[in-house]
């Protein structure tokens, strides 16, 4: 097998250096994850059968995925990630990473079933070895150091190779995801994390093809990318997973009816509800008045979820959006500011300050003074009689006759009456 030459780089390393951070950074992956990645390999071989059915993209040994791809082409709007072979002969443009990318990755041949089962017995002696180097055995003789060093070496030569020899299958799976908020290159580095486990995690003794294990390892590192990292508000996986359930439920409905369906539609075909509280609903219908007053009042809660799904899943929008085809206009422009009064109020507001200073000045200056000070007329802060008092060096009771006095003069009808018009 022909590997690529930066995989023949990666040998001359030191092989004990490499071999322990492999297989250091396994191990310590296997603590942190407690166990939970076990769980998800069982999935993956229950769903071999399913991937087998639906088809998973192969290219013929030898075939090269794309000599050229214009960055254009693999994000056009007829199928962004289509690879569109250039004539032989051609380079990319320099300005094109996707189409770089994808030439050198269809550089590296395919891999037939015996060689993929070759490297993975590689790798997995390479995995034995570290553990007995790592195990600090006193019996090893340098001679069965030196074989188990010569393993490690063998065992990342293999896993890198492995792994090159599957990069197009992730660029396969990864245009699949396109439009969900991620770039098609993140989606590809994503993509070629979960195959990094994948290789790791391969077992060649089960029988069945790497690129059927693989992609559901592809699947799973892009899913779980898309939950982090599309989203300006970060969702956790189990409600994009509910979310999107509430998605296909609603498309269905819509079809279905003809209209768009109300949350407690939604909820009773996600099944939110319980199957006697569902056949209830099936029988007498959702708004019918026979449903007993639990089964409404469970219905209320599934729809209440529903709800919230569909509130968290609105996307944010920046308000520096451009508008239209042309840059000028951005949204902030279109939205108005409740919190600012129209001009009908500026000038109402502005005509009511006028009145009241002129109605103000038939008041003494100590007076108009306690009167701003209570009420606020000067800075919106009214403040009690015992404030004004300590301010002016009097009794409060003396504040309160000033006040009195200083309202009797502008309760006359000749006054109040240009004020009256302001009331609402």
């Amino acid at each position: 097998m022909r590997l690529p030459d930066a995989a023949r780089d990666g040998g001359r390393d030191r092989p004990d250096r490499r071999g322990n951070d492999l297989f250091a950074r396994r191990r310590e992956d296997a603590v942190a994850r407690s166990g939970k990645d076990d769980d998800r390999g069982d999935s993956v071989r229950e769903g071999n059968d399913a991937v087998e059915e639906a088809g998973i993209p192969e290219v013929a040994p030898g075939e090269e995925i794309a000599d050229e791809v214009s960055s254009d082409e693999a994000q056009g709007a007829d199928h962004p990630a289509a690879l569109t072979l250039l004539p032989q002969g051609e380079s990319a443009p320099v300005g094109d990473p996707v189409g770089m990318y994808l030439r050198e990755i269809g550089r590296v041949p395919l891999l037939g079933a015996e060689q993929e089962r070759t490297l993975a017995e590689t790798i997995q002696a390479g995995f034995e070895a570290a553990k007995r180097l790592a195990a600090g055995d006193a019996s090893l003789t340098p001679q069965m150091r030196q074989a188990l060093e010569l393993k490690l070496m063998h065992g990342n030569i293999a896993q890198r190779g492995l792994a090159e020899a599957n990069l197009r299958l992730v660029v396969s799976v990864a245009k699949r995801y396109l439009g969900r908020g991620l770039s098609f290159l993140d989606l590809i580095q994503e993509g070629n994390i979960g195959l990094l486990r994948a290789v790791e995690k391969f077992d060649s003794n089960k029988l069945f093809k790497f690129s059927t294990y693989a992609t559901w390892w592809i699947r799973q590192a892009i899913s779980r990318a898309i939950a982090d990292q599309a989203r300006t508000i970060r969702i956790p996986v189990h409600m994009v997973d509910s979310i999107n359930r509430v998605v296909r439920a609603m498309r269905e409905l819509q079809q279905e009816l003809g209209r768009e369906p109300t949350p407690e539609e939604i909820a009773v075909v996600m099944d939110m509800v319980k199957d006697l509280d569902r056949e209830s609903v099936d029988e007498a219908g959702i708004d019918d008045h026979k449903l007993s007053d639990d089964v409404r009042r469970r219905l209320k809660q599934a729809a209440r979820k529903v709800r919230q799904l569909m509130r968290v899943s609105q996307e944010t929008m920046s308000l520096e959006t451009p508008v239209g085809s042309e840059d000028s206009s951005v949204l902030v422009d279109f939205i108005a500011d409740d919190s600012v009064a129209g001009p009908v109020e500026q000038t109402d507001q502005e005509l009511l300050r006028e009145q009241m200073r002129d109605s103000l000045e038939c008041l003494s200056e100590r007076e108009r003074e306690v009167l701003a000070l209570r009420f606020g007329l000067v800075d919106g802060e009214s403040r009690t009689l015992e404030e004004v008092g300590q301010q002016f060096g009097v009794t409060r009771e003396r504040i309160r006759q000033i006040e009195a006095k200083a309202l009797r003069k502008l309760r006359h009808p000749t006054r109040s009456r240009k004020l009256r018009d302001y009331l609402p």
